[in-house]
């Protein structure tokens, strides 16, 4: 495919045009597969069916049927040569932006990746990463911890600029990666609020657009070490500990306060006499201290006199100073800040001691050295922090004896159980909601911080990777909202994926946070996402609030001049500064855009003028309204094609009301300055935009403008409908209409795009989680040849519909009901006609709606069939004799005023339903699953699950012919699911059922004896029912088998004429697989030996597979030792299925083993004898001759003088006398 995107974000569902093309560019090398060699040459027209949105054959080993994501993670993807896509990369989150970074002397370092992620590729990288498109390697950028929103490179400084919602280096939501040295803090050290955009003004300086106020970091609170770190629910510890009744416990000594007991027993701890000791704490959470304060003891004269703390797992020696109890003067430890003294003056009730670095640590010890009297000891001690956290374990917040009004806490409520730490930060709670609606009352947790001060906060929540605890697979989504000023209204449900594998944080709130008061406290709170269909395990850590400092005066934008090594603190000094200091307060800037010498801003904003909302320009140093004043609701995305800047967001017109049709996507033509309308827009908002070239015309890329965003639907305009969608659509600016509306083969590809890049001399790299098969205008139906071996569209494009009765499930699993199930190609003089049913909605070619059964004629031409059944109808099995098509399956209602159920007969010729309709069959769940006529005969034997037809007892399998029912035999019971003929008069029947009620998977029926047998005792050895069967020789003799065991697996065994054979080679197939359809195809090529699978020959397998060391497929091939994928589909977002081949002949066997079949030895023998026999005929007469010639024998003479005269002379005794002897020659 030729499909160059333009730099922009994507997301939807989508249908794309490509144009097939063999690559040239330069890239990562990709696996090709050898195409198997099959012969389809005698089978005529080969079709398949199935349950399918797009499908492809396997010819890349990069190639899966693997589902696009939705539970928020996404993957790099490129392109492989045959069109199809391919992760090259997988995150697990979002990919949020990216940019080639160029350096300056032109040497492509990589492909700088951006989004909420914490690990790329399976490599631990936070945020931010560089990819490699020559090797795909991943590079992580170490450094960040948050979410990277915008990338912009700019060759001409060698640094990438870089902005979201995180903290890296010592800034804030921005900073830059220069070169390749690493990351380097802008001089302004970033933003007190999150950036959303990034650009580069025609002045060439860095525009910086985001939900920001001023330049600065996150800082610490004015109330400093007001924050408790919980020592009670640590692990305490000690060394040379006394021995003393009611000195020994170290617990002794934690939650003291400044009044707390004296000396004592219970309240002190002491150690052994002259003997240095130490006391340790393990807690469930890491923690960054600032502050130390210890009570010292009296005991009898004793007390600790010097002491130094140690950190774990650093295991490193902490500095630290203290106040001077004498002099008042904060001082160092000792020389190295590492040994602290501690007074004995009982009039000073505690010492503090206060960190002088900050270093994250989940334990620590305290060793004593040296001490008062005859030994050391503490009577108190209390670790504080700046850190404002709540923790979802209560006992893991601040303790109740803390010297605070308002402590930490949180309220855990449903089924929580407590997750040791692992590599995580801390202790946290899962909860494992096992059912397939989730609901929000489920599990919950409110988190409650202790906020001493008002003030502007961060307010992040942190979820735990989830490799460490090995519930990747089972991780949700989370929804989470919180109350922050006194009299406000909870923020909106934000969703959070927790899906991550390594430890990260989602910023959910930046503003003001009032102070914790009797009537008033800032909660933050967690619950499970109600819109998922599957169990979740949810889990819930921790919240922090992390206060903010900044200079103030900005309001959403920001110019820096990177040939600046300072920033200006005049702001009105830039133009882009200024405008926004003249929007509203709290301004939110999304994206921003460069058009000839314009800068375009969008996002949600009013000017204090009120002279233009939600988009305006910057030129000549002046922001510039567009006309009518911009337009009525927030912007979310700008993108530059040409002239034009197209806009996707919330609008529907301008703020002046004069513009119609601008309906959430629009553009501005930047030449004219005129809005333009695009159609008449799209029903929802619209996130992202990008411009993709696709093969609109023949053989002429022309660009496409693809949208997606929260909208169901085209709107309407001039003589184009509205049309359904996903948030997909795709604009083609030289129809002036949308790509659904035209009538264009179409290449399906589902899923979501968040982002794009092009990167000179390699194919775009995309950003997303899609799923991607190849033949246009398929679904559910393909033709396959084999010279070339290709898949063709049969032109019937479907919509698979849900099953809404339980009837419709088949009484033996295997089998597909939706999408098309069954086939047949039927030619009969001039009448040629190709028939496709299931369960599926169709279009025919006058317009009309199909529903179930479709009609393909000669010409092309789709019709379906008249009204009368029930639209849930499922069509399973067809056969046709003469011109009359027998249709089963859960079929019901009502033709010529008659019931119909499970059957129905349909006049090809006529194009009508056949008259009259054979007697309804009877019985619970009726479902015919397979229909075959008797060679050499009008009889059509009809089987499924049944009980009766019209009046008769008929159970299983019913005979239909001269227009009524009969029944083969008796003693058959059960259902039935496969048939197929052993000659004239025998037929083998697969299923689960039952001879004279003794159970059996496969049974025989004599046609001429009118009598069923089981096929011998081996079938009744079969793990499972059967559903699928083919023949494996020409008088099916030996024959193949599939089903599901008892236990959920798929089997598949080989019938040799005496017993079963088991597939041997690279294992059986994953226990998932579900086998819906068996076929012996031909090759061109032998394979080795093999004596399940004759070497010219190859079984077929649809259905839904799992393949050993591949994954999924929905057709693979077998020949008789190793399993191999052929074909694969995709179905919305999951994989497809493979139903069954259909063919207009049937195929001609060879014998296993690389032998011919018996019917061939025998007539090779026969022609062997009778070539035997003339050559022994030749060698006699050439034998007799020979001896003639040696007893003296000579050709007659051919001519005589007087033939009369000379018999005249001759005595007949002379002619006859002699003639019983032997020796010489007769005598004249």
């Amino acid at each position: 495919m030729n499909c160059r995107l333009q730099f922009g974000p994507v997301a939807a569902k989508l249908v794309l045009l490509f144009q097939l093309f063999v690559s040239s560019t330069q890239g990562v090398d990709f696996d090709s597969v050898e195409l198997p060699q099959i012969n389809l040459d005698q089978l005529g027209r080969v079709a398949l069916t199935g349950d399918f949105d797009s499908i492809s054959l396997y010819t890349y080993e990069q190639q899966s049927e693997n589902a696009f994501s939705t539970n928020g993670s996404q993957s790099l993807i490129t392109r492989l040569p045959n069109g199809h896509f391919t992760a090259a990369a997988t995150a697990d989150a979002y990919i949020r932006t990216m940019c080639p970074f160029v350096m300056e002397s032109g040497e492509l370092a990589g492909v700088v990746v951006g989004g909420n992620f914490t690990s790329l590729g399976g490599i631990e990288a936070q945020g931010v990463a560089m990819y490699d498109p020559a090797t795909s390697d991943i590079s992580p950028l170490p450094g960040i911890l948050g979410k990277v929103s915008a990338v912009y490179c700019d060759q001409d400084t060698n640094t990438v600029y870089v902005g979201g919602d995180f903290r890296g280096a010592d800034s804030t939501n921005a900073v830059a990666w220069v070169g390749m040295s690493g990351w380097a803090n802008l001089p302004f050290a970033g933003f007190n609020g999150p950036v959303d955009s990034i650009a580069k003004a025609p002045n060439g300086n860095i525009i910086f657009g985001g939900t920001f106020t001023g330049l600065g970091n996150t800082t610490a609170p004015q109330r400093k070490n007001q924050q408790t770190i919980n020592l009670s629910s640590a692990k305490i510890s000690s060394t040379a500990t006394t021995d003393t009744d009611g000195f020994s416990d170290p617990k002794n000594i934690l939650c003291k306060t400044p009044d707390s007991n004296p000396d004592g027993p219970g309240a002190t701890w002491l150690l052994e006499d002259d003997t240095a000791g130490s006391w340790r704490a393990d807690l469930n959470f890491g923690f960054q201290p600032t502050k130390l304060r210890l009570w010292n003891t009296h005991q009898d004269g004793r007390g600790t006199k010097e002491f130094r703390f140690t950190a774990f797992p650093l295991n490193g020696i902490m500095n630290m100073t203290y106040r001077d109890p004498v002099t008042q003067v904060m001082t160092p430890c000792d020389a190295s800040g590492a040994r602290c003294p501690l007074s004995d003056n009982t009039s000073i009730p505690f010492q503090d001691f206060e960190f002088y670095n900050r270093v994250g640590m989940d334990a620590f010890q305290i060793d004593i050295s040296d001490w008062y009297g005859d030994g050391g000891g503490l009577n108190g001690i209390e670790l504080l922090q700046d850190d404002i956290y709540a923790y979802a374990i209560p006992d893991l917040n601040e303790p109740a004896c803390a010297l605070t009004d308002f402590p930490s806490n949180s309220t855990p409520t449903g089924p929580w159980t407590t997750v040791p730490s692992r590599q995580s930060q801390s202790q946290y709670l899962v909860a494992d909601l096992a059912t397939d609606d989730v609901q929000s009352g489920q599990a919950s947790v409110v988190f409650k911080p202790n906020i001493k001060q008002k003030g502007n906060y961060s307010v992040t929540v942190y979820t735990p990777g989830c490799l460490q605890d090995n519930s990747c697979s089972s991780r949700g989504i989370a929804n989470v909202t919180g109350v922050f000023t006194q009299g406000g209204a909870p923020i909106p449900p934000q969703q959070i994926f927790q899906t991550n594998d390594y430890d990260k944080y989602d910023q959910i709130y930046y503003g003001p946070v009032d102070q914790n008061s009797d009537s008033f406290r800032s909660t933050v709170t967690l619950t499970p996402y109600t819109q998922q269909d599957k169990s979740i395990a949810l889990v819930a850590q921790r919240v922090r609030y992390a206060p903010t400092n900044y200079t103030g005066g900005l309001n959403g934008i920001f110019e820096f001049d990177p040939r600046e090594g300072t920033t200006l603190t005049d702001f009105s000094k830039s133009a882009f500064n200024q405008a926004g200091m003249d929007l509203q307060p709290d301004a939110i800037v999304t994206s921003l855009a460069v058009i000839g010498g314009i800068s375009y801003v969008g996002g949600n904003f009013t000017a204090t003028n009120g002279d233009y909302q939600n988009i305006f320009s910057i030129t000549d140093g002046n922001a510039t309204s567009l006309p009518d004043g911009g337009l009525n609701a927030p912007v979310a995305t700008l993108q530059v094609f040409g002239d034009l800047l197209y806009i996707g967001g919330n609008f529907t017109d301008t703020a002046t009301g004069s513009t119609s049709g601008l309906n959430n996507f629009a553009a501005y033509d930047t030449a004219n300055q005129a809005w333009v309308a695009l159609g008449s827009g799209v029903r929802g908002r619209v996130n992202t935009i990008v411009p993709v070239e696709l093969n609109v015309t023949e053989n002429q890329l022309e660009t496409c403008i693809t949208v997606n965003g929260d909208f169901d639907q085209l709107e309407a305009f001039g003589s184009s409908s509205a049309v359904t969608v996903q948030g997909f659509g795709v604009w083609v600016p030289s129809r002036q209409d949308w790509l659904q509306n035209l009538n264009l083969t179409t290449r399906t590809i589902s899923g979501q795009l968040s982002t794009a890049t092009n990167i000179t001399d390699f194919e775009p790299l995309l950003a997303g989680t899609i799923s991607s098969q190849g033949v246009p205008g398929a679904q559910d139906a393909v033709s396959l040849t084999s010279e070339p071996l290709q898949l063709n569209s049969l032109g019937l494009e479907v919509q698979p519909e849900a099953v809404t009765s339980s009837k419709r499930k088949r009484a033996i699993g295997g089998q597909n009901v939706t999408g098309a199930v069954t086939g047949l190609f039927h030619q009969s003089g001039e009448l040629n006609v190709t028939v496709i049913g299931g369960h599926f909605t169709a279009t025919a070619s006058n317009g009309s709606t199909i529903n179930n059964l479709a009609f393909i004629n000669g010409t092309g031409a789709i019709s379906g069939i008249g009204d009368g059944l029930d639209a849930d109808s499922v069509f399973l099995a067809v056969n046709t004799q003469a011109d009359i098509l027998y249709a089963g399956g859960t079929i019901s209602g009502s033709l010529d005023n008659a019931p119909v159920n499970g059957l129905i007969l349909y006049d090809l010729a006529q194009g009508n339903f056949a008259f009259p309709q054979p007697p309804a069959l009877g019985g619970e769940d009726v479902a015919v699953n397979a229909i075959t006529t008797r060679p050499r005969s009008t009889e059509v034997y009809v089987a499924g699950n049944f009980e009766t037809a019209g009046s008769l007892g008929c159970p299983s399998v019913c005979v239909f012919n001269n227009g009524q029912w009969s029944q083969p035999g008796s003693g058959l019971g059960g259902s039935v699911a496969a048939l197929t003929w052993q000659g004239n008069d025998k037929l083998l029947v697969g299923g689960n059922i039952t001879i004279n009620g003794n159970a059996t998977m496969l049974a025989n029926y004599d046609a001429g004896e009118s009598q069923w047998t089981p096929l011998d005792d081996s079938a009744t050895r079969l793990p499972g029912p059967v559903t699928a069967l083919t023949a494996a020789s020409d008088d099916a003799s030996q024959f193949w088998v599939a089903g599901k065991s008892s236990n959920g697996s798929a089997f598949l065994m080989k019938y040799d004429g005496s017993g079963f054979r088991t597939t041997s080679g690279n294992g059986e197939l994953g226990e998932q697989s579900t086998i819906r359809g068996l076929s012996m195809l031909s090759l061109r090529e032998d394979h080795d030996r093999s004596d399940l699978v004759p070497r010219g020959m190859t079984l077929l397998i649809t259905g839904s597979l799992e393949i050993p060391d591949f994954g999924n497929a929905s057709a693979a091939l077998y020949n008789g030792t190793a399993f191999t994928p052929f074909l694969l589909s995709t179905s919305g977002n999951g994989p497809g299925s493979l139903s069954q081949l259909f063919s207009e002949k049937e195929v001609s066997f060879q014998s296993s083993g690389g032998n011919m079949a018996v019917g061939f030895v025998v007539l090779i023998g026969l022609a062997c004898a009778l070539g035997a026999t003339f050559l022994l005929v030749v060698a006699g007469i050439l034998y007799e001759r020979y001896k003639r010639r040696a007893e003296g024998y000579e050709l007659a003479p051919t001519s005589y003088f007087d033939k009369t005269s000379n018999m005249g002379r001759i005595p007949p005794a002379s002619l006859f006398g002699r003639l019983g002897q032997q020796g010489n020659a007769p005598a004249l």
